[in-house]
């Protein structure tokens, strides 16, 4: 890590700071940079102190407020995630490293679904007039496999089309007992926010599954998922949103007692399958 940046000050002003402010660093250190991303009352809550003590160790580490303090701990880590794909390039990757590494992170997403965040976003799944889902590169692999098992547990779950006349059709008849779920990770889709922001002036609602640096989409979230880590080296988190996935899924399925639906799916899926006579 850099010589100068956030963490490090932490660390070095650390043993003189007052109370307060020692508590607010701990939280800091402990979950950097992840405790950073929150709001400056999160933070304090979690420290167990008042907002201004928080805002006086933002000033202490040399920043006019908390907006300038989140800016630095995100362009710090981002310099940080460079630093560690290039060392991934030039040097051989050790697998055994890279396992337990995605194994700690899955931890971590999955401690992250906690059972309140999990409720309400298996609600709106549950009582939605329709769902649709949709994701950017790679992260549409997820979306695809929401709406595959979602259709099987409950009618009108539909993925988004990619097309922008096909998505227009789409929008036409969105409306506030839609709930649109977007998959949205750096970097961020264009596409995926024009067509939340369209849905969203139609009255639809929005579950958005996001990273730690979270979507300009989150700000309009009605419920928001953000997963606090990244799997090892240059390889996107495909098995966290899938793990992620499948916890709402499970969540959903509580809450729509499926087994009639299940039942007639098989039984269409076997007279389609069977060869004919």
């Amino acid at each position: 890590m850099e010589a100068d940046t956030p963490v490090t000050r932490l660390g070095e002003m650390y043993p003189g700071l007052p109370p307060g402010e020692r508590a607010i660093a701990r939280v800091l250190l402990d979950d950097y940079p992840f405790a950073a991303l929150g709001s400056l009352r999160a933070l304090a809550e979690r420290a167990g102190v008042s907002p201004p003590t928080a805002s006086r160790l933002v000033g202490r580490l040399g920043f006019a407020g908390f907006a300038d303090f989140q800016a630095a701990v995100r362009a710090g880590a981002r310099e940080h995630d460079r630093s560690r794909l290039s060392e991934f390039v030039t040097r051989p990757p050790d697998p055994h490293g890279a396992a337990e590494e995605l194994r700690s992170g899955l931890a971590g997403t999955l401690a992250a679904m906690t059972g309140p965040l999990l409720d309400a976003v298996a609600t709106r799944l549950a009582e939605a007039g329709a769902v649709w889902a949709l994701g950017g590169p790679l992260s549409e692999l997820a979306a695809d496999y929401l709406v595959r098992q979602l259709a099987g547990l409950r009618p009108g779950a539909h993925r988004v089309p990619e097309q922008p006349a096909a998505r227009a059709r789409v929008l036409l008849d969105l409306g506030p007992p839609d709930v649109v779920v977007a998959y949205d990770f750096r970097r961020y889709s264009a596409a995926t926010a024009r067509f939340v922001d369209a849905a969203r002036a139609r009255g639809a609602r929005l579950v958005l599954v996001t990273d730690a640096w979270e979507s300009p989409l989150a700000e309009h979230a009605e419920v928001l998922v953000r997963l606090p880590r990244e799997a090892g080296g240059p390889i996107a988190p495909l098995t966290h949103e899938i793990a992620v996935t499948e916890l709402i899924l499970v969540a959903a399925a509580a809450r729509l007692a499926p087994a009639a639906r299940l039942a007639d799916l098989d039984a269409l899926t076997r007279d389609l399958s069977s060869p004919d006579a």
